[in-house]
């Protein structure tokens, strides 16, 4: 499987799980956040990293709204990859027939990304993915969401 084919499937992955597709990335986003996917190519071999980004709006006065840069510049208010469970499925120098990756991602979806990302789009679900470890949030961001969540985080 060649890039181009890999990408068209993680997209189509993506978009069957809810996720809209922008500027080369994939999406959800609620009034509190913006969850962004973005695959980034290894330049030694034919292996992917999940760049999972998330905005949180008024975060420093700030409001997002989709941008390219927001998929390819920016790292987000909080950053993670992908759990090393899944990292295999992002691999595409397997030899491996279509239908076996795709449902290969497709769980990838289903048992990570989806739940993943529909937390996320909450700061009461950003605040419980950090107490499950899941994510790390920056000193300056757990100190916003703090101040928002009455000194909680």
């Amino acid at each position: 499987m060649d890039s181009r084919d890999f990408k068209t499937m993680f997209g189509d992955v993506a978009k069957e799980s809810g996720f809209e597709s922008a500027f080369g990335g994939w999406w959800k986003e609620s009034s509190e956040t913006i969850v962004v996917l973005d695959l980034q190519k290894s330049n030694f071999n034919n292996l992917y990293y999940l760049n999972i980004k998330i905005y949180v709006q008024g975060i420093s006065g700030k409001r997002y709204t989709r941008s390219k840069n927001l998929v390819k510049k920016d790292v987000g208010d909080i950053f993670r990859r992908q759990p090393p469970a899944y990292s295999s499925v992002l691999d595409i120098d397997p030899a491996e027939n279509d239908s076996m990756r795709k449902d290969k991602l497709e769980k990838m979806f289903l048992e990570f990304l989806v739940p993943f990302a529909d937390k996320a789009l909450s700061k009461s679900g950003i605040v419980e993915l950090a107490e499950k470890a899941e994510i790390y949030l920056p000193p300056a961001v757990k100190a916003w969401l703090s101040q928002q969540n009455d000194g909680t985080v």
